[in-house]
């Protein structure tokens, strides 16, 4: 399964689950985990037996954001790494999901801490679901710092307006109470069930034709940014071949057999 010493990989039947592994520091993020991360999206995209892709921390903590000087490999095994990100300078971004979509339906498991750099992560993810305790923040105005994970440009997209710009000019925290109701998670549930849950929407993911949900997913991202009229037009180019798909004929005689459909990504 690969992973390192901050990045576990695990599979949980078609779902492949990254976990953020550093929790004595509240899975702030280091360049092992970075690396990891990098690695477990790319064996998500690469194996087609994943169809879903849960990502989630250890102990009682999504991610607490950037840890500097882990990051510059000093102090956390980091240095073996810095090939890595000298071989690819784009690598962290990639890990972080600001500079890459995974072709798989992503969920977010949070518990915890999920501020700052978590709070960005989680803006690539695509279904989230928070524990009741779950704390949320973009916290670098407040550091004099800038959120540069993408979030100036995303979360206007995924909440509303004025709510994105409190966010990030006040740099308070959010309870999952709160991020539920401005629409950044989709779930609370009780505290120490986020991942059961994201496991469970992962299993109803997992039971539809894959290119199916591959092409649903990559329609929403892509008609985003269109007019209605593009959007429309680009939806048809991506929907129509599922309709000639194997998959498509399986799932018909699935439901007139009132059996559970075989979808092999044919």
């Amino acid at each position: 399964m690969g992973g390192t010493e901050h990045l576990d990989i695990q599979r949980e039947g078609a779902t492949l689950v990254l976990t953020l592994n550093r929790p004595e520091a509240k899975n702030a993020l280091s360049l092992p985990m970075l690396v990891g991360l990098y690695d477990g999206w790319v064996e998500a995209d690469a194996d087609d037996s994943i169809r879903s892709v849960v990502f989630t921390g250890a102990g009682d903590s999504f991610c607490a954001g950037m840890d500097l000087k882990a990051l510059a490999g000093r102090s956390t095994g980091g240095e073996r790494y810095r090939d890595r990100l000298k071989a690819d300078p784009d690598l962290h971004w990639k890990a972080m999901l600001r500079h890459h979509r995974p072709r798989k339906p992503v969920i977010a498991a949070v518990e915890g801490y999920c501020v700052a750099g978590g709070t960005e992560m989680l803006q690539g993810t695509d279904i989230r679901v928070a524990g009741e305790s779950a704390t949320f923040g973009l916290f670098e105005v407040k550091r004099g710092l800038f959120p540069i994970g993408g979030s100036t440009v995303r979360l206007q997209r995924q909440i509303p307006r004025t709510h994105a710009l409190e966010m990030l000019l006040t740099g308070r925290p959010y309870t999952a109470r709160e991020a539920a109701d401005i629409g950044l998670v989709g779930h609370v549930v009780p505290d120490g069930t986020a991942l059961a849950k994201a496991l469970e929407i992962a299993e109803l993911i997992n039971a539809c034709g894959p290119l199916a949900v591959e092409a649903v997913k990559a329609s929403v991202y892509e008609s985003a940014e269109m007019t209605e009229t593009e959007g429309l037009a680009a939806e048809l180019k991506r929907g129509w071949p599922i309709f000639d798909t194997a998959d498509a004929k399986e799932g018909a005689r699935a439901f007139a057999e009132k059996r559970p459909p075989d979808f092999k990504r044919a």
